[in-house]
């Protein structure tokens, strides 16, 4: 699936309760426009989408409006179309959102593992940031309990992510300002 910014309303399941958040913000503007890329992992789908959910929403207000969604078949494919986008240099950003579970404890560690480290050298390889809500539970059992809770803490990871995309892209900004103006 790759698909432009969507609403995020149209998208939702089943009604959550919304997540509290304080006051509007009125949240800084970028000097260039921004391009992200969100990559999400199939694999518990429903589950993973409330992170892409709520990071389109919390990047709308924080002036992240060019977004492509990504769709691969699990976590373990999120690092190589990360990659691909990020020599592409459309992309002055990439998300991924994941959830990886499995029956036992060392092989979803070990995927998990592997994905943050391939995401963190795309990132320095490419000197695109990449930023992961690649999450493992400790604990993860296919009852409805577990799924409301776990789509919960996703659309909090939704906002936190899309809340470190756009001040990383700030800082990057202004850095990068600095460097061209022979500041730094």
């Amino acid at each position: 699936m790759n698909q432009m910014l969507q609403d995020p309303q149209t998208e939702t399941s089943q009604a959550q309760p919304p997540v509290p958040r304080g006051p509007a913000t009125e949240h800084p503007r970028f000097a260039k426009p921004q391009r992200v890329a969100f990559v999400q992992a199939c694999w518990h789908r429903d589950v993973v989408a409330e992170a892409r959910i709520a990071f389109l929403k919390e990047a709308e207000a924080r002036h992240l409006t060019h977004v492509d969604v990504f769709e691969v078949p699990g976590s373990f494919e999120i690092p190589l179309h990360a990659q691909i986008l990020a020599k592409t240099r459309r992309y002055t950003a990439i998300v991924a959102a994941g959830l990886v579970v499995d029956g036992g404890i060392y092989r979803h560690e070990f995927v998990a593992d592997t994905v943050i480290k391939a995401l963190m050298d795309v990132q320095l390889r490419t000197e695109v940031p990449v930023f992961s809500a690649v999450l493992t539970p400790q604990q993860f059992h296919e009852t409805e309990v577990h799924y409301d809770f776990f789509r919960r803490h996703f659309t909090i990871k939704g906002i936190e992510v899309a809340t470190a995309c756009a001040e990383t892209l700030h800082g990057l900004e202004r850095l990068r300002g600095q460097v061209a103006a022979g500041i730094v």
